[in-house]
């Protein structure tokens, strides 16, 4: 289903239970001697108990200690191919020249990682609900807010009927009058957004297909879905706005919207031509 281990791993850190972190921690510190161990010998080095190690790679989507390794030894073999495969610090003194080049790399390299975590069958099934939908409803809250936007934008532009709301009361209204013929397409990088998991919880009860997009792991997000689209980012300690999150939140926008497109081609260009000769009159020289 996923492609890479470690930032498997990197990224459920938050949702995993201690003693799963303790081993999860370990394997990302020495993963090159991972590789040559055995589940016993890994156990005695990282001081858990064997069945922990187990846990944990069912814990991240995985069949067993055998799977992980084959992931994690897909990620050295990429690493020693390649070059600046690492997420680069913000210095707040640097250049703007540094600037430009650690901003680009990091956004680069996070959607380079999302495709690690993203399910192609996962984005085949929220493409084909999408589609089939008599009604969508986006929620996002903050910088997911602004996901959520430039979503309901894109499907209203190819005459999709959706509904967009970032606020906790509106939200929890429309889910509460949802049925089984509708999406609700909730926003949160973190998995843990109040509001976003109340209205996912309330569109669930009412019948509702749910679709998340949301970081890499077990959280209260994505436990709610019917399908999960995981995203992957490493932010900085400096943040103006999500940062890298936003960058690969708007990829996975972008091939849902693609996707959705394509299925109805025809109908999809004369929509795109019909909002384009709406809009035409309020732009110079259009």
């Amino acid at each position: 289903m996923f492609n890479q281990g470690l930032i498997s791993i990197r990224e459920s850190l938050d949702t995993l239970k201690p003693t799963e972190r303790k081993v999860a921690l370990y394997i990302l510190e020495h993963p090159e001697m991972v590789m040559s161990a055995s589940v016993q010998k890994l156990a005695e080095l990282a001081e858990v108990s064997e069945a922990t190690i187990v846990r944990l790679a069912r814990s991240l989507h995985m069949k067993g200690f055998q799977e992980l390794k084959l992931r994690i030894a897909a990620d050295l073999a990429k690493s020693s191919n390649s070059m600046g495969t690492s997420y680069q610090e913000i210095q707040i003194d640097g250049s703007i020249s540094s600037l430009i080049q650690s901003m680009s790399h990091n956004n680069i390299l996070s959607i380079q990682d999302t495709l690690a975590v993203l399910s192609v069958e996962d984005v085949e099934k929220a493409v084909e609900s999408l589609d089939r939908a008599k009604r969508v409803y986006i929620f996002g809250v903050g910088a997911s807010a602004v996901i959520a936007q430039d979503f309901k934008q894109k499907l209203s532009r190819i005459n999709r009927w959706c509904e967009m709301a970032s606020d906790f009361d509106s939200q929890v209204t429309l889910a509460a009058n949802m049925n089984e013929h509708d999406v609700a397409f909730g926003i949160s990088y973190s998995g843990q957004t109040e509001s976003i998991i109340q209205s996912l919880d309330i569109a669930k009860e009412s019948g509702a297909t749910i679709i998340a997009m949301t970081k890499f792991g077990h959280n209260p997000v994505s436990e709610l879905a019917d399908i999960c689209l995981f995203t992957s980012s490493m932010e900085q300690s400096i943040r103006s706005g999500a940062m890298a999150s936003r960058i690969v939140q708007l990829n996975v926008i972008d091939i849902l919207y693609v996707g959705i497109a394509s299925r109805s081609y025809e109908a999809t260009l004369q929509a795109l031509e019909n909002t384009r000769k709406a809009v035409r009159g309020s732009k110079r020289n259009a």
